[in-house]
């Protein structure tokens, strides 16, 4: 039976995710678990979360999670969301924290000066709600979602990649920034696709069947 195990690690929409991933993939095992050696085991991992970046690293080692996730971002299927998207970079400079370094680059805040819309109306942090993401490049969680699909964001902080070529997808709120990254057995996203109704469905169930 495919396994798939959603980290838990005190943060994050856990059962939102999990219930996502039980209606596009019914037949697979979804366990919520903050076992390190249920992640281990699992064959593929999803690490979701919310919250502050430093809080999460935190819980992350005080739980033994940091080596299984490390480990399942190198060797299985992975899907990162939103935190799950940021730890895997150096650095954040929410808090100033190391993330867990799968991939060169930092984690930044919006930039305060830019953000205004088109029609030069502020633009409020957290960046809250639905927008527009393009497709940077092919890849088989896109299959079935059209290029510039809609899906839901609530975060403060983007990532930049030191790799240029990790971008999978881009999304415009006052900067361009990366709103996924896909590199081997890796896809991770900023939005949430749990919250994104069909196209998130779409994402998920893509996630579950790939095989990298």
């Amino acid at each position: 039976m495919n396994t798939v195990a959603i980290v838990d690690y005190g943060m994050g929409n856990l059962r939102s995710v999990a219930k996502a991933i039980e209606h596009v993939a019914p037949q697979a095992r979804v366990l919520v678990t903050n076992e390190p050696a249920a992640v281990a085991a699992a064959d593929r991992v999803v690490v979701p979360g919310q919250g502050a970046m430093p809080d999460c690293m935190r819980e992350l080692d005080a739980r033994g999670l940091r080596g299984p996730v490390i480990d399942a971002a190198r060797s299985k299927p992975f899907l990162g969301i939103c935190i799950g998207l940021q730890m895997l970079f150096d650095a954040s400079d929410e808090g100033n924290v190391a993330g867990l370094g799968v991939f060169r680059g930092q984690v930044r805040r919006f930039p305060a000066e830019r953000m205004h819309g088109a029609d030069g109306m502020r633009l409020k942090v957290p960046h809250m709600g639905w927008n527009r993401v393009a497709q940077a490049k092919p890849h088989p969680l896109w299959q079935g979602i059209d290029d510039g699909e809609r899906f839901y964001f609530v975060h403060s902080y983007f990532v930049v990649p030191g790799d240029g070529a990790l971008s999978a997808g881009r999304t415009g709120y006052g900067v361009d920034f990366t709103a996924a990254v896909a590199q081997d057995n890796i896809f991770a996203v900023q939005f949430h696709p749990e919250k994104s109704a069909q196209a998130g469905l779409a994402l998920l169930g893509n996630f579950m069947r790939w095989k990298p």
